[in-house]
């Protein structure tokens, strides 16, 4: 069953059932390439119909559109709010036009809904169109505002699964504070070190990027909402610009603030660059951790071999009983995605062009994805790997009593000039000697 949508460009088969309308479907036909879907991120869509709840709150009070027509705009966008829906929402989100399909696909959906309620069938736009539910907005000030909200929702709940990871880290590094090893620099063998200092040292990485995170949320709080296309607030009423903002608090519950300049926020997303910036270099910092396990772990008898991996599955179909690091070595393959994702938003500060960045969305989008596949890696690395690897006390206490470390013992017990002679009168059994004797290694 179908029904038809007529718009100045022509007509459209749209599916009778279908909230959306015709120009999400030319959105769908035109601009489709990335095989995602605006479905695939329910989160952007309860801040668009947030932004759109607030929007309609607000022009109701404004006198901009009826009451009837704001409570049954507010009731559509509950809907959405909850989840509802998410079906309608079919449109490639990678798509060019300035985020246009995604707003136009939000404003069918509620306006459709919307009618419903009036008893009015689906594609008749009647009393509410697109227009009543797109009031005093502009799509540059609806999406930048609605996916600076996601990714600070989405962030929140990361930096909390972050904490839990870092407590399990905190856990291994307390316990190994006992266990001596070897340090490396260079790839070379150095003094000797606490397994658990070397752990800590990940655990405070992880804190310093924490709070680098956390002031990335406070980043994502200061929104153009009243901005409309430009900045200039062209379309939307000096009382409608007063009162967005109230609004917007009320529905989100956040501390939204307003850009000091929003002709700044309609042309420059630097903001976006920072965020997807920390989360570049913590994809960085978890590239060193996955690559020190598999260097500690490796073996098992030719390689480090101070750390056990949990064996989770074959590791080779050539040799039998091969185990490998594979785990780490996921979360490698996570990190280059990461790495991959702020490519892209470093591309879309890199060609913004005069009044508006239009490819804003892409740079929203990309960091939403980083954001979701450290989500899923992350949990499946602690519960795997982290939590049940296990030190190799017996070979850490050989390696941490090699030539190196006895060298920078003996240097500090009796001095450069002693523990040099002792190397070049008879090599190591000279240092095992002044180990032994006391200073007297003839």
């Amino acid at each position: 069953m179908i029904r038809r949508e007529t718009d100045s460009f022509g007509s459209v088969d749209v599916p009778k059932e279908a909230l959306y309308g015709i120009q999400t479907v030319r959105c769908m036909e035109n601009l489709s390439f990335s095989r995602k879907k605006l479905s695939d991120y329910p989160a952007y869509i309860q801040a668009l119909s947030m932004v759109k709840k607030a929007a309609a709150l607000t022009n109701g009070r404004v006198g901009e559109i009826p009451i009837p027509i704001q409570e049954a705009i507010v009731t559509a966008c509950n809907e959405l709010i909850r989840g509802a829906h998410l079906q309608h929402f079919p449109i490639d989100p990678y798509h060019g036009g300035g985020g246009i399909g995604t707003n136009m696909n939000v404003n069918e959906v509620i306006a459709n809904l919307a009618n419903t309620y009036f008893g009015y069938e689906r594609g008749t736009y009647e009393p509410v169109s697109p227009n009543h539910v797109n009031a005093s907005q502009s799509t540059s000030d609806v999406c930048h505002t609605a996916i600076r909200l996601t990714i600070a929702q989405q962030l929140e709940a990361f930096v909390q699964l972050l904490r839990t990871l870092q407590g399990t880290m905190k856990e291994k590094a307390e316990r190994w504070l006992q266990i001596s090893t070897i340090s490396r620099t260079c790839l070379q063998d150095g003094m000797r070190v606490q397994l658990g200092d070397s752990l800590y040292g990940v655990v405070a990485m992880l804190d310093r990027r924490i709070t680098s995170l956390n002031h990335s949320i406070k980043q994502m709080h200061v929104i153009n909402l009243g901005g409309t296309v430009i900045g200039s607030g062209v379309g939307a009423s000096i009382d409608y610009r007063e009162n967005i903002l109230v609004q917007l608090k009320k529905v989100t519950g956040k501390p939204v603030t307003h850009r000091s300049n929003l002709y700044d926020a309609a042309q420059h997303v630097d903001d976006l660059g920072d965020v997807s910036n920390e989360l570049k270099q913590l994809a960085n910092g978890f590239i060193k951790v996955a690559k020190d396990l598999r260097l500690r772990s490796s073996g098992p008898e030719a390689g480090f071999g101070e750390l056990n991996l949990p064996a989770v599955q074959a590791g080779s179909s050539f040799f039998p009983g091969k185990v490998n690091p594979v785990l780490p070595e996921t979360l490698l393959h996570c990190c280059f995605k990461v790495l991959g994702h702020d490519r892209t938003v470093q591309a879309v500060l890199e060609h913004g062009e005069l009044d508006l960045n239009v490819f804003e969305g892409a740079a929203g989008m990309a960091i939403l994805d980083a954001i979701s596949l450290m989500e899923k890696m992350l949990p499946v690395f602690q519960e795997s790997c982290l939590k049940g690897m296990t030190a190799n006390e017996k070979h850490c206490k050989a390696l941490s009593e090699t030539t190196v470390p006895l060298v920078v013992d003996l240097k500090e017990k009796f001095g450069y000039q002693i523990v040099s002679d002792a190397l070049k009168t008879n090599g190591t059994e000279g240092l095992r000697q002044l180990q032994t004797n006391g200073g007297d290694f003839r």
